[in-house]
C-alpha cells in the first residue's frame, strides 16, 4: 500500500506542453488508491481536456471561479478546494505561475487556491531550458521553497521546442515516487520497528471445542494501521480475527493460543522499537486437552484450569530500549488497576477502557480510552471511533518517545 492510499491530493495544470503528461499523473494517483481532484488555468485546457481528467479522476474539474454560461451556477470556492486537499501538487509548473506563485499574484482559480492551501505543496517546473536557466526563474524557484514549497526537479532531455536540455518536466511515475519518498522520510515513524498484537486467543478444550472471548481485534489492526501510516514497519501478532489487513508495512502473523503468541511476541520483541499489546489473551486455559471429542453424556462438566503465561508482564522483564504499552479492560477500580499493572508488568504507558463505558470494549467500532503514563499521568479521551482512538494512542506515543 503507497503512502499516499486514501490522501486526498490536489493536482493543479498550468498552461505547458507537459500538461498533457497529467492523465497519466491522475492514473498513477487513482491507482495508488488516492482521491484526486484537478484545478486547471483556462489556457492548459488548450493541451489537454478537462474531461479528459474529470473521467479519470472522477471528480469535476475546476478551473474558473463559476461557469460565465450558467448565471444561476454556485462559484468553485478555492479555499474549501485548498483545505480539502492532503497534499496540492502543480505540474506542470510554467515560469509564468511560478512567477505568480513567487509573488503573490492571483488572477485565476488555481493561484488563489495555492494561497489559500494549508496543506504541503509540491510543483513540478516545466519550460524551455532558456526559460529555465533564467535569473527571474531561478529567482522564483528559490522564493517557492523558501515558502517551504517542495520543488520536484526538472530533468534534461527533448524539449518541444526541438532543443534539448534542462527544463523538461519530471516523468509521472517519477513525480509520484518524489512525493511518496518525500513524505516517508518526514513521517514520525520511519525506521521504526513497532508489534502489536490483536485479537482473542483460543484454547482448546477437546478437538471441537475451545475456550476464547469476545475479541474482534478491531483495536489491534487499527493500531497497526495507524503505526504504519506513520511510516512504522509493523508487526502484527493476531489471534483469530475475521478483520483484513492491506498495507504493505504490515506484517500479519497469525496464532491461536496464549502460548503461541507468546513465543511470536518474544521472537519479534527484542528488535523492535515500540511493542503495543492490545490483544486480549487467556488468562486461563484448560490444563488436560481431550484428544476425542468430549460426549455430551453427563448433566455438568468439570474442567480444570491452569494459568497462562503472561506475555505483557515477561516482556516487561526483558525490556531494554523497547517503549512497551499495554491495554487494560476493567469493570471497576479502572484507575487503579491500570496504575498497579503499570508498576508490576514494568510497562511504559498503558491504555486504560471500561466496559463501564457505553460503546466501549469488543467488538464494537468505537472505543473510550484513557493513557496513562509511567509517572501515573492520565489523560482521557472521549468515545471515537477505533481508527480515531488508534491515532490517538500513536500521537501519544511519538510524543513520549521523543521526549526520552
Amino acid at each position: 500500500m503507497s503512502v499516499l492510499s486514501g490522501k486526498k491530493i490536489l493536482l493543479g495544470i498550468t498552461a505547458g506542453i507537459a500538461a498533457y503528461k497529467t492523465a497519466s499523473l491522475v492514473r498513477l494517483f487513482i491507482k495508488l488508491g488516492a482521491d484526486v481532484k484537478v484545478i486547471m488555468t483556462p489556457a492548459s485546457k488548450d493541451f489537454i481536456t478537462p474531461l479528459t481528467l474529470s473521467t479519470l479522476s472522477k471528480n469535476p474539474v475546476h478551473s474558473t471561479f463559476y461557469d460565465q454560461e450558467d448565471e444561476n451556477e454556485l462559484w468553485n470556492n478555492h479555499v474549501e478546494l485548498g483545505l480539502w486537499a492532503d497534499y496540492f501538487l502543480i505540474a506542470p509548473a510554467t515560469a509564468n505561475t511560478l512567477s505568480k506563485m513567487a509573488n503573490g499574484a492571483c488572477n485565476n482559480l488555481l493561484l488563489a487556491t495555492y494561497l489559500s492551501a494549508k496543506c504541503p505543496v509540491y510543483f513540478a517546473p516545466a519550460m524551455d531550458l532558456d526559460m529555465y536557466i533564467h535569473p527571474s526563474t531561478k529567482d522564483s524557484l528559490k522564493k517557492l521553497q523558501n515558502f517551504g514549497n517542495v520543488m520536484i526537479p526538472a530533468t534534461s532531455g527533448e524539449l518541444a521546442s526541438g532543443l534539448v536540455g534542462e527544463g523538461r518536466m519530471a516523468e509521472p511515475k517519477d513525480i509520484v515516487t518524489f512525493m511518496e519518498d518525500d513524505i516517508l522520510a518526514q513521517l514520525p515513524l520511519r525506521g521504526k520497528k513497532v508489534l502489536i498484537t490483536a485479537g482473542p486467543t483460543y484454547e482448546a478444550i477437546d478437538p471441537v471445542r475451545f475456550i476464547g472471548n469476545h475479541s474482534s481485534g478491531k483495536m489491534g489492526f487499527a493500531l497497526a494501521t495507524s503505526a504504519a501510516n506513520l511510516g512504522a514497519e509493523v508487526f502484527l501478532i493476531t489471534g483469530p480475527s475475521h478483520q483484513k489487513m492491506n498495507h504493505s508495512f504490515v506484517k500479519r502473523i497469525d496464532v491461536v493460543t496464549a502460548e503461541e503468541m507468546f513465543i511470536e511476541a518474544h521472537q519479534y520483541f527484542k528488535n523492535v522499537d515500540i511493542a503495543i499489546l492490545s490483544a486480549a489473551v487467556a488468562d486461563y486455559k484448560p490444563k488436560n486437552v481431550a484428544h476425542q471429542k468430549i460426549k455430551k453424556k453427563d448433566s455438568s462438566l468439570t474442567i480444570e484450569f491452569t494459568k497462562t503465561k503472561d506475555i505483557l508482564a515477561s516482556l516487561g522483564k526483558v525490556k531494554n530500549k523497547q517503549f512497551l504499552v499495554g491495554f487494560a479492560l476493567e469493570t471497576n477500580n479502572e484507575i487503579e488497576n491500570a496504575k498497579t499493572k503499570i508498576k508490576r508488568k514494568n510497562l511504559d504507558a498503558i491504555v486504560l477502557n471500561s466496559l463501564q463505558d457505553k460503546g466501549a470494549g469488543f467488538a464494537t467500532n468505537t472505543n473510550k480510552i484513557t493513557i496513562i503514563d509511567k509517572n501515573f499521568n492520565e489523560k482521557p479521551f472521549e468515545l471515537k471511533s477505533k481508527i480515531e482512538v488508534a491515532d490517538d494512542i500513536l500521537n501519544e506515543i511519538v510524543t513520549k518517545i521523543s521526549e526520552l
